[in-house]
């Protein structure tokens, strides 16, 4: 039996693993999500993002609801095969779920987390 592509990936005990979604030319990291061995294979398949949503408890496609889709050009495996790193085109130009471009919009200032990035469209609007 040949071994799937699949099998390399180094999955937690709940048979996740962790995925960086990173916007394809900047370099800027998007998001952290988690995928599944169906998300993983679905994504591969389809050509967009599909994780595993752990709140909801089933699979997420990006953009299914707010029309902000990612495009995967690439996707890689770290050294460990524990991490997922996906090179995207964010469509839409947003990819958090409170309007912002990336869910990295707070950074510590002073003891304290500070809002530094816009909301480029209120989430009303956008769900």
């Amino acid at each position: 039996m040949n071994k799937s592509w699949l099998d390399e990936i180094s999955w937690t005990s709940d048979g996740l693993v962790p995925v960086i979604a990173q916007e394809a030319g900047s370099g800027q990291v998007l998001m952290m999500a988690w995928m599944n061995r169906e998300s993983m294979a679905l994504t591969v398949e389809e050509g967009y993002a599909v994780y595993w949503s752990r709140s909801r408890r089933k699979l997420w496609r990006k953009g299914e609801t707010s029309g902000h889709s990612q495009k995967v050009i690439n996707m890689r495996l770290d050294c460990d095969g524990d991490v997922i790193l996906l090179e995207v085109e964010q469509e839409g130009g947003i990819a958090c779920h409170t309007g912002r471009h990336h869910c990295f919009y707070r950074a510590l200032n002073n003891g304290a987390w500070e809002t530094v990035e816009p909301v480029l469209k209120e989430p009303e609007i956008i769900y």
